[in-house]
């Protein structure tokens, strides 16, 4: 049994017997175990703290979500949000013997999360519990918030990153794949300020978001397509909605074989996301939907090049060229948003404004 592990759990759970650990998750920046220590299961994560530079900012963070949560009435809340366990003598975190950031979270079992949709009724469901967490959060000053990722989802900040890796020495193949993925970025470097613009100009503005909401971050009831919680809150901070809308439609909507993105599986999430965030979904959000739907895919593709530039030295990687192949895979994914752009326009303008028509003696929303 690692020792390290064995040492850090022993501040959360005492000296209960047995004690074992399984990785949780595929998750690239933060190393994650299920803690089974008797009858007591937690889920135990060490912070990355060459991505999260302060990670005690990350657990003050959640404390502020928890509090704000607690002072809502539990009918309100139709999703289980993950709590902090504290060790033995009262914290929020422990560091083991090399000064690593460990802290401990409530185990929501039980519980599975999905690498693909197969219905309908899930990509619902995720719209739904993307649209509460935000009209839960809608009503929490940012501002209490600390920035725990200073630049993150600033896309024209990873550019400016990503220029000055092409001034220096490359390591890395320039073949034919190389320059697609430069030739891609370079064609579309003109865009990459949309969304970031308009919140300079003060058409879109910042609320609580969770940072991450890719589809393995939420938790699915077992034998069942109802969503129960949404877990990795590390990148909850201050932020555009569209930046999370955008990246749930990403990972939700993406189809593996061919990266083609699902227009129709859009549709659904999106509606069932604006039935919960309606009320605080403004104009200014509906003009730039499909500008969040078109970049974040974007955003990570030059991302994960980036990464592959500089040696791999952020997302973790298990094969050589393995983040060029995920650059690669994003613009794919991009370019076939590019390529429906007509009908994702129409659509957003269709949920911006519902018409009802008859329907077999019923009415039904026609959307």
């Amino acid at each position: 049994m690692n020792p390290t592990l064995q040492a850090v759990a022993r501040h959360f759970v005492g000296n209960v017997e047995p004690i074992s650990f399984r990785p949780l998750g595929n998750g690239l920046i933060n190393d994650t175990y299920l803690l089974t220590a008797g009858e007591q299961q937690l889920v135990l994560q060490r912070i990355n703290q060459q991505v999260f530079t302060n990670p005690q900012q990350v657990v003050e963070n959640l404390q502020q979500l928890g509090r704000h949560l607690a002072q809502k009435a539990p009918a309100e809340i139709k999703l289980q949000i993950p709590e902090l366990i504290a060790t033995r003598d009262g914290r929020t975190y422990q560091l083991d013997a090399e000064g690593r950031f460990w802290r401990a979270l409530q185990w929501i079992s039980p519980s599975e999360s999905r690498e693909s949709l197969q219905r309908d009724s899930e990509a619902e469901q995720i719209g739904f519990a993307l649209g509460h967490f935000h009209r839960l959060c809608s009503d929490l000053n940012p501002l209490v918030l600390v920035d725990t990722l200073p630049g993150f989802h600033v896309t024209p900040g990873y550019h400016r990153q990503y220029l000055k890796l092409l001034t220096k020495p490359l390591t890395v193949e320039l073949d034919n794949e190389f320059e697609f993925c430069r030739d891609f970025i370079a064609q579309r470097n003109q865009q990459l300020d949309i969304l970031e613009a308009a919140k300079q100009r003060g058409e879109l503005r910042e609320t609580v978001i969770h940072g991450d909401p890719k589809l393995n971050n939420f938790l699915f009831r077992p034998r069942s397509d109802q969503v129960i919680s949404l877990i990795d809150l590390d990148t909850v901070k201050p932020g555009l909605v569209h930046y999370d809308i955008g990246d749930c439609l990403r990972s939700s909507c993406r189809l593996a074989a061919d990266n083609r993105f699902d227009l129709a599986r859009c549709r659904i999430i999106l509606r069932s996301y604006l039935q919960q965030a309606g009320a605080f979904f403004s104009g200014n959000d509906y003009d730039y939907l499909y500008a969040a739907i078109w970049l974040i895919p974007l955003e990570l593709g030059l991302r994960f090049f980036s990464d592959y530039l500089q040696g791999d030295r952020y997302f973790k990687t298990s094969q050589p060229k393995e983040n060029l192949r995920r650059a690669m895979a994003q613009f794919a994914l991009c370019a076939d948003i590019e390529r429906q752009r007509p009908a994702l326009e129409q659509l957003i303008n269709e949920l911006r404004h519902p018409k009802t028509i008859p329907n077999s003696g019923n009415l039904a929303e026609s959307v």
